[in-house]
C-alpha cells in the first residue's frame, strides 16, 4: 500500500481547494450554459429527455446514464417554481433544467478537481504545484464544455479521478465508490473494472471488490430493465449497440493519425501539455514523475485510449486522462521549472 504520509487536509482546507476548483469551472462554463446553441447536438438533447423521464426515442447509447440527469431534474424542480419571475426574458420550460445540469456538472467537476489535488499531494507534489495542476486540467476547453452543457461526463471524470486516487491512497471507500458508480455513469465503465481489481487489490481485497461489483451491477441491470420497459425496447438492443461501437475503431485510428487528430489531442490540455516534454527530456527528468504515475497510471491511459477508439470522440474521451496528467504536471513543475520540493516520490 502506498505510504500516505502527512498530506491529509482538514475540512477548511478541503473547502478552500473545492471552492478554488469550483471557481475555475463555474465562471468560464457560464457563457457555454447561457449562449451555446446545442440544438444540433444529439447528446445534449438526449440527456434533457432523460432528465424529463422521456426514454422513448432516446439513443440506446445514452438512455441508461440517468444519475446526472436525475440530479439535474431534482435541482431544476424548485427553480421552475420561481424561474419565470427571476428571469422573465428567458421563456420556455427548458431553462431551469439546463441550469440544473450546469449546477450539477460544476459541482461534480469541482469534486473531481479536489480528488485530483489530493492525488497530486499523495504523489509528492507541493501544494502550490498541485493547485497549478488543478488549474491546468480545469481550464481545459473540455471542462467548459462538460460543465456548461447538459452532459454526463462530469460524473465519469469523477469516477476516473476516484479510481486513480484509490490506488495511490489505498482507499477502500474510493474503490467502493468507483465500483458502484462506474457502470451507471457510463457503460464503458466496465473497462475500468479489471484495472481496479488488479491495482486496487491492496486497498480492497478481491472478494470484497467482487461483492460490491455484484451489488452495483445488479442495481445497474435492474435500472436498465426498468428503462427498457419504459422505452419499449428489447434488452438485446444493448448488445447490438455495444458491438456497433467496434465499427468506430477504424475511423478513430484514421483520425488519430492525422494532422487534425494530433491537434485535437494537443487541445485537450493545450499548452500545458508542453510540460510533459520538459519531463521527458532526459532520464533524470523522467525519474521525477514516471515512478509516481507508475504502472497503474500507464494502464489507466491504455483504458482511456480504448475509450477514445470506441467512441470516435478523441478529445472528450482523452480528457479522462486528467487525473494522470495532473500528477505528471504537478511533479514536473515542482522539480524542473518553478519550485523545488523536498518531498519524496512514492511509486506504486
Amino acid at each position: 500500500m502506498p505510504d500516505t504520509y502527512a498530506v491529509s487536509l482538514h475540512w477548511p482546507q478541503w473547502l478552500l481547494v473545492y471552492l478554488l476548483a469550483l471557481g475555475l469551472v463555474a465562471g468560464p462554463a457560464y457563457p457555454m450554459y447561457r449562449h451555446y446553441d446545442f440544438s444540433h447536438s444529439r447528446d445534449t438533447l438526449s440527456y434533457l429527455s432523460v432528465a424529463r423521464g422521456e426514454f422513448d426515442g432516446v439513443s440506446i447509447t445514452r438512455r441508461y446514464r440517468v444519475l446526472v440527469p436525475a440530479a439535474a431534474a431534482a435541482v431544476a424542480w424548485p427553480l421552475e417554481q420561481v424561474y419565470a419571475r427571476i428571469w422573465p426574458q428567458r421563456p420556455g420550460s427548458e431553462w431551469p433544467l439546463r441550469l440544473g445540469f450546469y449546477v450539477v456538472n460544476c459541482l461534480l467537476l469541482a469534486g473531481a478537481g479536489l480528488v485530483m489535488f489530493q492525488t497530486c499531494r499523495l504523489c509528492g507534489a507541493s501544494p502550490l504545484a498541485a493547485a497549478l495542476a488543478l488549474a491546468a486540467v480545469l481550464t481545459s476547453r473540455w471542462t467548459v464544455y462538460l460543465a456548461g452543457l447538459p452532459l454526463v461526463d462530469s460524473l465519469y471524470l469523477l469516477v476516473f479521478a476516484l479510481a486513480f486516487y484509490a490506488v495511490r491512497a489505498g482507499s477502500a471507500g474510493a474503490v467502493v465508490a468507483v465500483l458502484l458508480l462506474a457502470l451507471p455513469a457510463k457503460e464503458s465503465g466496465l473497462l475500468l473494472v479489471p484495472w481496479l481489481l488488479w491495482f486496487g487489490r491492496r486497498a480492497l481485497a478481491w472478494p470484497y471488490q467482487l461483492a460490491w461489483l455484484a451489488l452495483g451491477g445488479a442495481a445497474w441491470l435492474a435500472l436498465r430493465l426498468w428503462i427498457d420497459q419504459r422505452a419499449g425496447a428489447a434488452p438485446a438492443d444493448s448488445m447490438n449497440n455495444a458491438l456497433g461501437h467496434l465499427e468506430n475503431i477504424s475511423y478513430s485510428l484514421g483520425r488519430l493519425f492525422s494532422v487534425k487528430g494530433a491537434g485535437e489531442i494537443f487541445s485537450i490540455f493545450g499548452f500545458f501539455s508542453l510540460a510533459v516534454l520538459v519531463g521527458l527530456r532526459n532520464q533524470m527528468a523522467r525519474l521525477v514523475w514516471l515512478p509516481a504515475v507508475g504502472w497503474s497510471g500507464a494502464w489507466l491511459l491504455v483504458i482511456i485510449a480504448g475509450h477514445m477508439l470506441l467512441s470516435g470522440d478523441l478529445g472528450r474521451m482523452g480528457y479522462l486522462s486528467a487525473p494522470v496528467f495532473a500528477v505528471a504536471f504537478a511533479l514536473i513543475i515542482s522539480r524542473n521549472l518553478l519550485f523545488k520540493s523536498s518531498a519524496r516520490i512514492r511509486p506504486i
